[in-house]
């Protein structure tokens, strides 16, 4: 499967919006539309992909902000994963609590705990769940390129004090992330793109340096 992968920055958390088309056979998905829906629609259309999927790797609000517009736009389905649903319930009350008033709560279409793979091109998107940033976490592995979400950062993790559980998180982190191949590329949620290789050497949460909590800063 060859890729290619658009990253917008979008929202007041500088979060990393990312539309994956399949090179060869024109599908396209859009993963956690943030905010800016006018601008994600823009560049979506100027891929010239036929976008199939609006996809959420959970459901805080910068991941999902602009995720009702999207999906009303083109009118594709909207995926989540089912445990995260009373979070996205709350994303007007927290829009207006995080400077970002006015969001509408989602449709979701598709939910991700009922599902292992979503048909991409001549393969398909494993949906792996990573919960311990949010209940409902997921990634999104097209082959050797995964889409991360918060569960994953360039020498960090994800916090636990919005929704998270630190124990959930560990485990996920020791049992889930660890587990992929060291040439899995990582595309974070915040910051910059790394490798589980990397991560595997030179994360201090990964590597033994911190306790295996579940407690980063981002």
């Amino acid at each position: 499967m060859r890729l290619e992968v658009t990253t917008l920055v979008v929202s007041p958390f500088q979060q990393n919006c990312r539309i994956v088309v399949d090179v060869d056979g024109g599908q396209g998905v859009i993963i956690d539309p943030g905010d800016e829906a006018d601008r994600i629609l823009s560049a979506a259309r100027r891929t010239g992909a036929r976008i199939s999927h609006v996809l959420a790797t959970h459901a805080h609000l910068d991941h999902v902000g602009a995720a009702a517009e999207v999906r009303d736009a083109l009118g594709v389905p909207f995926g989540l994963h089912g445990a995260d649903l009373p979070l996205l319930r709350e994303l007007p009350r927290h829009g207006a609590l995080f400077g970002m008033p006015g969001l509408r709560v989602p449709t979701v279409d598709l939910d991700l705990s009922q599902v292992r793979s979503i048909p991409f091109g001549d393969d398909a998107i494993r949906v792996l769940h990573t919960p311990g940033h949010t209940p409902g976490g997921v990634t999104f592995l097209f082959g050797h390129h995964g889409f991360f979400g918060d569960s994953l950062f360039r020498l960090s993790v994800g916090r636990t004090d919005l929704g998270g559980d630190a124990r959930v998180y560990a485990r996920t982190l020791r049992e889930r992330i660890l587990a992929l191949p060291d040439d899995t590329v990582v595309y974070c949620g915040h910051g910059p793109d790394t490798t589980i290789g990397v991560e595997r050497e030179e994360n201090p949460f990964l590597n033994g340096s911190f306790p295996l909590d579940g407690s980063g800063a981002d």
